[in-house]
């Protein structure tokens, strides 16, 4: 996928970037956690995660 639109995925909906990057596993319950946490934790680690 284009980087631009995981990126912006990434800062609207952050799990779903991880999920489409990564696919399910611990960075993705990681993710979650962070967004249920606070939600701006959750898109660094998402844009973080996408642009690795």
């Amino acid at each position: 996928m284009n980087k631009v639109v995981l990126i912006i995925i990434a800062i609207l909906l952050p799990p779903v970037a991880v999920f489409l990057k990564k696919g399910a596993g611990k960075d993705l319950i990681i993710n979650i956690v962070l967004c249920l946490l606070m939600f701006i934790p959750g898109v660094v680690h998402a844009i973080w995660l996408t642009t690795k």
